[in-house]
């Protein structure tokens, strides 16, 4: 592609209100308000989100902040107050080509910026490579398991069809690697996840691999979700909707992707006939010296329209297309999130159920269950906080893609005007000279 590569829609920091539960470490005066559930959860735009926030997606808030841990939670939608609500800020870039005698790979910059007192330095540079992105989703998946993990851009790449060490590929990896990492800064609970911290200032981070990291935070080691054994009875009606609703929206967005893969499909195929197509006036045009300059405009206008579609293309293919993916991969992130709700769920049931059943008077309930409970209403805090969150960024992001895809046509089709235009006064009838 001609020109400095586009970025794509960028969603920035998000507001989230904060629930406090039973296994949060802050202290009951830093936690925000109680987080009640949103009848609005699953619809579009609607009274009580215009409640909440301005037309251009700010939120209101008219609560002063009473101390700084509570001022960063109160994230805005603008990028333009990110210095005064932030105070970690990651970028990723300069993607480089690594040969060595068993592989071939790729790295990129990770450049930190900060002012948490966490971090021994101001700033930070390392490179990482897809590998390392990974082990760090895995680690949060590991140590934050009630919690939304940011997606990666899949890893699987089909041999002789996409290269992927082409700069157009590696350039879509690198856009789809910084928003993963700015999605984790933006989160009031993942930002400061210890794994996070390793991952932006180790040097070596093969070390920290190798030695297992026995970083676990407090949250992770109480919130060990159970793979089985146990069975759901049935899900409370709200996390039933977000189910529902999660199947719903990622079966349309997959066909959608499927249809956007396909015109694009043909577009370049049609790119491919009309390259050919404008050449063949020209040639023509060689011969009839009479109608040469008309049938010079003709071809001349073919290879605008050749441009322009050639743009509209890669606009799609780097633009629209990854943000389709990311959100197909963000609802099943999402639904695996509650899938580890209902088995925490279905572990507590079959615990009280088990002291039921045990015939004493006053039955004691025995600590395990009541720690199990913990884990239940934690993982219902953090879904329904994440999920607010994750809607906040939809809203954002989508409003963002139609509107920069609908800018994009305008252009296409005023470019093929303007060109077809062009060539109408050599075309019209001349007066003959005397």
């Amino acid at each position: 592609p001609a020109g400095a590569p586009k970025p794509l829609p960028s969603s920035g920091p998000k507001s989230l209100r904060e629930m406090p539960h039973p296994l949060a470490t802050s202290s009951s005066e830093e936690m925000g308000p109680a987080l009640t559930p949103s009848p609005d959860l699953l619809l579009p735009r609607s009274v009580a989100d215009k409640d909440l926030s301005l037309p251009n997606g700010t939120p209101v808030d008219t609560s002063s902040p009473a101390s700084s841990s509570s001022l960063l939670n109160r994230l805005q939608l603008d990028d333009d107050l990110d210095g005064e609500t932030r105070d970690l800020f990651v970028t990723v870039d300069d993607p480089k080509k690594h040969v060595c005698t068993m592989e071939t790979y790729i790295t990129y910059r990770v450049t930190t910026k900060t002012t948490r007192a966490e971090f021994d330095l101001p700033e930070y540079s390392v490179r990482r490579r897809y590998q390392d992105f990974d082990w760090l989703r895995n680690k949060l998946e590991e140590s934050q398991p009630t919690h939304l993990i940011p997606p990666l851009p899949e890893k699987f790449v089909v041999k002789g069809v996409v290269d992927r060490f082409s700069e157009e590929f590696v350039e879509t990896r690198r856009k789809a690697l910084d928003k993963f990492l700015k999605r984790i800064t933006d989160h009031p609970v993942l930002s400061f996840n210890e794994h996070f911290n390793v991952f932006l200032t180790a040097k070596d981070l093969n070390a920290y691999k190798k030695q297992g990291m026995a970083l676990l935070s407090k949250m992770g080691e109480s919130v060990k979700y159970v793979t089985g054994g146990y069975k759901l009875r049935s899900r409370p009606l709200e996390f039933a909707a977000i189910g529902e609703y999660l199947d719903t929206f990622s079966l349309k967005l997959g066909t959608i992707d499927r249809i956007a893969q396909r015109i694009i499909k043909e577009q370049l195929e049609y790119l491919v006939e009309l390259r050919e197509y404008g050449p063949v006036y020209s040639t023509w045009g060689g011969l009839e010296v009479e109608l040469s300059e008309p049938l010079e405009g003709v071809s001349a206008c073919i290879g605008n329209c050749c441009t322009a579609l050639e743009e509209l293309s890669e606009d799609m293919t780097e633009d629209f297309l990854p943000v389709l993916r990311e959100y197909i991969l963000y609802s099943e992130s999402m639904k695996n999130v509650l899938k580890k709700r209902d088995q925490v769920q279905a572990e507590y049931e079959a615990k009280l159920e088990a002291v039921a059943l045990k015939k004493e008077d006053r039955p004691k309930v025995p600590t395990d269950v009541e720690k199990c409970q913990d884990r239940v209403e934690c993982f219902n805090a953090d879904l329904k906080a994440d999920m607010e969150r994750w809607q906040n960024n939809k809203r954002q992001d989508f409003r963002q893609l139609l509107m920069g895809m609908a800018d994009k046509n305008i252009q296409y089709y005023e470019k093929c005007l303007t060109a077809w235009e062009s060539i109408i006064p050599l075309l019209q009838d001349k007066p003959e000279t005397k």
